[in-house]
Parts: C-alpha cells; structure tokens; sequence
C-alpha cells in the first residue's frame, strides 16, 4: 500500500495562542461549541517533509499579519524556514499478525529566540487510520471531535480557503492530517501523543512487514546534515510487542534488536525493542514471523468491556489472512477467466491499437466480451463468448472504426449491463475500462464497482486528467491497476497491465466455519470470490452470540478454492479465547472495512440506514467516513491579576483549522512494479488515491438527502506514494520512469504482424506475413525445410525468429504472442524446430538462439 512522500517543509496557518489539543470520539450527545465561536485564520506558509508519514512541526515568521491574504503568500515561499526540532521520541508498536496499533510520543521544543506558528501534519497511507491525537502546551488545550457532518459544524471551520493555496503549491502529493497547533514561545515545549492502526503488507515469506514511518524517526529529512554524525540529535525508544496464535517465530530488522523476549510458554506473545541507536538514513523496517506459512490464518481479538454486546467494538473479532500458494503461470498456457473490454467511444481511435495486441495476447481457454459505450451502450456479444478465432475475428470486425461525437458516457449503464450478466463459471471476471473523459455520475460508478468489488477485478487506462481520478478508484478499490495512456506509450503500458491480469488464480474462494453452538460469525466485507497468485487477502469476521457450552475453547475454520480446475481445502483449528491488549486494533481496521462495505448503499439512495449505520460505526470508532469529519475545540485558560493573587478566569472555547486534507502534488510517485515515476503536475492533480477518492467523490451525494446539494468540493486528491520496500498487491502503476516509448515505425510492424496471427498462437505463409518480413513469398516457400509438412510451422517459426532479430523492442511488445506461438510450435512440431530455426535464420541474416524455442 502505498504511503505518501511529501519532501518539503511546510507552514500553514495557525492560531495566535499556544495550545494543547487532543482527538477523541465522545458521544453523540456531547455538548458542541456554537458555531459563532470565536475563529481566526491566519495566512500561511508551508513547508512538508521527505518521508512516507512524515509530521513536521513549522514556524511561520512571527511578524504574519490575520488579516493578510493568501495573494501574499508567495514573498515567503522563499525564505529560509526551519522546522521545531524532535528532542524525543517514544514509540510503542503492538502488532498482532498483520494488524498494528501504534501508540507514539514526540516532544518537540522551540530552540529558537522568537515564537514559532507551529502546524502538525501527519501523511496517511491507504491502510492507515489516526483514531487519536494530542498535543499539548501549557497555556490551553483542543480537542478536535469527529462529528456527522449532518450538524453542519464544518462549516464554523469552513474558512479554508488558504489550504487551497497549499495543495496547489506543493510539489508533492498525498492524503494528511493537518492540524494547527499556535505559537510556540522560545524555550517552550509541546509534547504530541499519536495513536493510529494500520494494515500490514505480507511479505512473500508470509514475514508481516513494519515500517517505522519517519515521523518518528525524522533521520531522512531535515536531521539529514545532523545524522551523518554517529549520535542522533534527539533520543528514540521503540518497543514492539508482538502476538499470534500461531506463535512468533522470529524478528528481523534493519537495526540492532534487544533479544527476544517470550511473555507467553506457548510462544504466542514476545516483546523486542531497539538497542542502541538506530541507523540514522534509513526507513526502521521490521519484519516478524508467525510460526510456519499457511494458506489461511485466524486470530480472535477480545472486544471492549465497554462497548454493549453486540455492537461492532463489542464482539470478538477474527482477523482472518487468506494467502493461498499460487505457482506462477506458464506463459503461453491455456488459462481460464473472463476479459471484458469497455471501450469509450469519444475517444475510440486513440484505443485501437491497444485493443488489438489485448486481444491477440489472451490465452486460449478464456472467454472475453467488448463493450463499446457512448451516449449508448453496445456489447459487441450479449455475454462473454469462448475465445476462438471465428468469435474474435467477428468481435474485430464489430468494433467501429471511428469514435462517436463528445457527450456524455454511459459507462454506468454499461457496468450494470455486466454485472446483471452471469460469468463463466470457473472463470474470474476482469474488466479493462478504457476512458477519455469524466462521466458526470461518477460517485454512482463508484458504489456500482464498490457494490461488487469481492466478484471482479477494473484495470483501467485514462486518457486524460479528467478521468484519471475515477480510473485509479476503480482499480484500486478492486485489486486491479490504473494506467494513464499517453500517444506514445499506450500499446506499451497496456500489455504491461494485461500480464499482471494473466496470472493464475484460487477461484470460487469460500470459507465455512465451525463453532460451539451459540455463537455465530460475520465476515465483513464479505469475502472475495478469487485471488491471484502474489496476493493476499486481509479479513475481519466478527463473532456474536453466546456459547452454550463454555468447555468448548476452539473453532474451525475451512478454506476452499479452485487452483487450475483442482479443488483445494485448507482447514485450521483456532482458540476463541480472545486475545489482544485492548487497544482494539482489529476492532478499528474492522470499522473501517464496513465503512467501505456501507458506503455504496448510503450513497444509492436505498434510504437513510446505510448512513445512520456508517455515522454511528464512525463515531464510535473514531476512523472518520464520508459522512464525518473534525471539528477543532480550542479552550485556553486565561489568567487575570485583581490586585492580589492571581485569578483564574472561565474557559475560552473556539474552534480552530483541524481536517484530513489531500495535497496534490506534482512529481514524484512509484509503483506496485517498484520503480519511481514521474508525473505530470496538471494530471498529477486529478489523480486519488482510493479510500480518500470515495470520500470525496461521494462526500456531494452524500448530503443531498439534508441538503439538497453538495456542501463542499468534491476535490479528487492525487496517488499515494510508497517507497519500493513495503508496497503490496494492491497498488497499481501511473507511468514508470523506465517506461520507453518505441518508434511509431516499429509499432507499426509489429501491429501488421499482430495482426495475421491466429488465436491459438499460430501464423500462416501467407504474401501478408512475407509482405511484414520483407521476403518474396516464393523465396519464403523454397527456403521452407522439406521435413516440414504443415507451411504454418514454417511461417510460425519465421514470424517468431523476426521478433527476436529485432530486439527488446518487439520482444516487449509481443512476448505474450510470441509465448503462445511457442507453445503451439512444442506442440505440433518440437522434432522439427531445429531445422526451421536453422533455415530462418539463414533466410532472415539473424542469430536467435534455439532458447528462444525452449530447445
């Protein structure tokens, strides 16, 4: 999952009095500060910081004027800025199989000889959630309450104008929470308490993954000069304390560990802590190990004492991992699933050519389906046929040429038509959705595809900046990929995506549990019905009820799927006696997978249940939705002299800037391929990242039932950034650095020799292949080896032979095709293909090996 980079320091605008505030989820019913509290917005500056979940504090320039415009701002973004330095830092990580609860402490201290406008900002990665915060000073203290938007108190703190000024300027984009935190005097100190969860990647090993993000461990951005030294300028102690029924088995790090400690005989729970000082330029990266790799795993994690029984912070809860063994897929193989191509029809000349190689690279035994969508929707068959050459050559000749006039797309109207139609069994359905511009209904798109996101895969291509938002939503809510198509790298990029589609898949993934009578499970979310080879698949099933027979200490659990026609079951044993420090960890992540599961049917429209239900799950939680958000409550004490000892006046409340905003950036990125990759500004801005992307693609819909129209911009932010070390399966590719872009002239010679070949791999002799050869078809007939008895195998072996004198150009083009080939070659001909590659290679004046043949 991906973690936004922000690399500069930043200033935003802060309240004038120093301040303390705290995050926490009180109850619906807790007293709420007249909106006509007393409010100021000063003017900012800003500066961000290098690393995935970096936090800075930031002095602005103390002579800032409240009533100066955001218009001003530019004279500053040039002045040398320093940022309050860390004095220390005390981080205590519980990780509980692939789910962590971090709970840090940071004292910052303002060594400067004036006052400081400090902000705190804190970068979000996708599978990660703050649910409290405090900083504190002594002179007042915030609290900064999530509430149902449908109390309007975002608009008391709705003067955010400057922010605008500050996602546009920066440079780097990302999802944070910021919150503005007043003027620190000289010498004074705030000490900021950070609490978040966060899903962790599974490493290949079945290892959970960790990084320290460098918010806590700031090395690697503004100590960079300071670190190169043997001590670090300020102090860390990092703590981990580590469970699973399965037993830990093994910690490794990147830095110096304490010994393993094991607090438990069974060896289910074990502390480690950093020894010594950690490196001082690089990520702290942990990687635990839970006895042996299995394809399914469950924990149970106890509930809060007091939440009422059965609500969803009450119950149990399984942390369920599902992380089958899938073998890589052999290339050029008969493989099962089904393809759909949706292609937009005002833009349908620009995605011809990617169709074509799409199309001639599947493999035999699929099935696929083309859906032209406009104004109109058309498929080019009522469902998804048999992938045979009459069927494609049909399919081919039904695509229109030319792309219809600007309107609106019917692309929602197109998703229903294929959802409302039954896949091949055996067969996972993937859709690759080819879009030009931005549908009008897109917050209805989304919740269509969020609607049945556990049945398929989107892979899309965008075109523009316009549809690069709704395009990465969809993928990424999916487990797909997104690609942004450009003029000279579409072919490419699109065959890049459909390797990832071909690999293999555990189809119709079900799980059956066994437990004591009285007791009953809920998966959430539900369960996805395929996963693919490198995936893994995260679940949160919750347990209700109460057991008859109390002797009964443990459930069973069965996973079963389908794994290359084969059907396969694991089954497990695990104890139900809850587990956890009650820090909720799982109950919180569980939270916000509901969230999710909610979201579509609060924004259909199908009454208000969905979202009372998503608001109180939010509330309670306190992981913010699309129908919650922050309000800031700053009470200072205010001091009085009444000629005698000093007196306390009443609190002053006000409400203060305090909100999860998306900066959006310009520049930098990387992948789910681990490369870095460069960005255009203008596209970079439309870009989202998936879980903030339905928040606010939906946060308009969301409030037409009280409102009557959306109360705020519906602003999509840009991707996450993530660095090559923990990015996981669900990320997906924007436009790799390494990306080249062939020559239009040997696009088009591979596009002719695409073209003539069969489906099953296959090429005919034939004046048009000799014609893509530039060899007179006799010379090719003469040259043909007399063991050869079938002129296909012969045209076959030239056709391939071409591809490989000709480079990685072609190779990378074609190498699906060429694998197909291959395979269908080994299987008609393999005692001839010796003597075939000889007399090519004489023919053509190439050297390609006989490896290329698998000889």
């Amino acid at each position: 999952m991906a973690i936004p980079l922000l690399t500069q320091p930043c200033i935003f605008p802060a309240a004038r009095t120093p301040l303390a505030l705290s995050l926490s989820i009180p109850p619906p019913s807790a007293p709420v500060p007249h909106p006509s509290a007393s409010y100021s917005l000063s003017p900012f500056l800003f500066r961000l910081s290098l690393r995935p979940s970096d936090c800075q504090f930031v002095p602005a320039d103390s002579g800032l004027d409240s009533a100066t415009g955001s218009s001003f701002l530019g004279k500053w973004l040039n002045v040398p800025l320093s940022t309050v330095p860390l004095c220390s830092a005390v981080v205590d990580v519980a990780i509980q199989d692939y789910v962590a609860d971090v709970a840090s402490e940071l004292i910052y201290q303002n060594k400067s000889q004036v006052s400081t406008e400090v902000l705190f900002v804190f970068p979000l990665g996708p599978h990660m959630a703050i649910y409290s915060f405090q900083a504190c000073s002594e002179d007042a203290k915030v609290q900064a309450m999530l509430r149902d938007e449908a109390q309007q108190l975002h608009e008391a703190t709705g003067r955010w104008e400057d922010l605008e000024y500050l996602q546009d300027q920066t440079h780097y984009p990302g999802e944070v929470f910021a919150c503005f935190l007043g003027t620190l005097p000289p010498g004074r100190e705030l000490v900021v308490t950070l609490h978040y969860v966060q899903e962790l990647p599974r490493d290949p090993d079945g290892a959970a993954h960790f990084v320290l993000p460098s918010t806590l461990h700031p090395c690697t951005t503004h100590y960079a000069q300071n670190c190169l030294a043997s001590k670090l300028p300020y102090s860390l102690l990092l703590t981990a304390s580590l469970q699973s029924s399965r037993g830990v088995a093994n910690v490794q790090a990147n830095f110096a560990l304490t010994p393993l400690i094991y607090t438990a005989r069974d060896r289910s729970t074990a502390q480690v802590s950093l020894a010594g000082s950690p490196p001082g330029r690089d990520d702290l990266e942990l990687l635990v190990y839970f006895g042996e790799p299995t394809a399914v795993s469950a924990v149970v994690e106890k509930g809060d004492p007091g939440a009422p029984p059965g609500s969803l912070l009450g119950d149990p809860m399984v942390l369920v991992m599902l992380a089958p063994s899938i073998p890589e897929a052999v290339p050029g193989q008969r493989l099962s699933g089904e393809f759909i191509f949706l292609l937009d029809t005002t833009f349908l000349e620009h995605a011809q050519d990617s169709l074509l190689f799409l199309l001639k690279s599947l493999p035999l035994g699929c099935y696929f389906n083309i859906y032209c969508y406009g104004e109109s929707s058309v498929g080019i068959y009522p469902q998804s046929v048999e992938y045979t050459q009459d069927n494609l050559t049909e399919a081919m000749r039904r695509i229109p040429s030319t792309g219809s006039s600007l309107g609106d797309t019917n692309l929602l109207g197109t998703l229903r038509s294929i959802y409302n139609t039954s896949r091949p069994r055996g067969h996972t359905r993937q859709l690759f959705i080819f879009m030009a511009g931005s549908p009008p209904d897109k917050e209805a798109i989304v919740a269509e595809v969020c609607r049945h996101r556990n049945s398929h895969r989107c892979h899309s291509f965008c075109f523009s900046e316009d549809s690069a938002a709704l395009a990465i939503t969809l993928a990424r809510e999916t487990g797909g990929e997104a690609t942004y198509i450009s003029s000279g790298n579409s072919v490419f990029e699109v065959l890049k995506c459909l390797k990832q589609a071909l690999k293999l898949a555990a189809e119709e993934v079900s799980l059956s549990w066994t437990l004591p009578c009285g007791l009953e499970v809920e998966v959430l979310g539900g369960t996805p019905q395929s996963i693919f080879q490198g995936q893994h698949s995260l679940l949160y099933a919750q347990i209700h009820g109460q057991a008859q027979d109390t002797t009964v200490a443990k459930g069973v659990m069965t996973l079963k799927y389908s794994l290359d026609g084969q059907d396969v079951s694991h089954t497990i044993e695990f104890p139900l006696c809850p587990q956890g420090d009650g820090r909720l960890a799982g109950h919180r992540l569980a939270a916000r997978c509901l969230l999710k599961r909610l979201l579509p049917e609060a924004v259909s429209g199908s009454g208000d249940e969905p979202r009372r239900r998503a608001v109180e799950i939010s509330l309670a939680s306190g992981i913010i939705c699309p129908f919650t958000s922050y309000a800031g409550v700053r009470t200072s004490q205010r001091v009085a002299w009444y000629r005698g000892p000093l007196a306390l006046l009443p609190p002053r409340q006000s409400l203060i800037p305090c909100q999860t905003i998306e900066l959006r950036g310009s520049i930098m990125s990387s992948s789910c391929r681990h490369k870095a990759i460069w960005v255009p500004h203008r596209w970079l801005t439309a870009v989202c990242a998936s879980w903030l992307a339905l928040r606010r693609l939906t946060h308009g819909i969301a409030h037409l039932s009280q409102q009557g129209a959306c109360s705020k911009a519906c602003k999509p932010p840009p991707p996450p950034i993530s660095s090559l070390k923990h990015v996981n399966h669900l990320e997906f590719v924007l436009w790799s650095q390494d990306t080249v872009f062939w020559p239009a002239k040997s696009i088009a010679e591979c596009q002719e020799l695409v073209a003539l070949q069969n489906v099953d791999g296959s090429w005919a002799l034939s004046s048009g292949l000799a014609s893509v050869l530039e060899v007179d078809e006799a010379e090719i007939k003469g040259k043909m080896p007399a063991e050869v008895l079938e002129p296909s195998i012969w045209a076959t072996v030239l056709a391939v032979t071409w591809l490989n004198r000709n480079g990685k150009c072609y190779q990378d083009l074609c190498g699906l095709l060429e694998a197909k080939a291959v395979t269908w070659l080994c299987s008609r001909a393999v005692s001839q293909l010796d003597k075939c590659l000889e007399a090519a290679n004489t023919l053509l004046g190439s050297t390609v090996e006989p490896s290329v043949f698998r000889l």
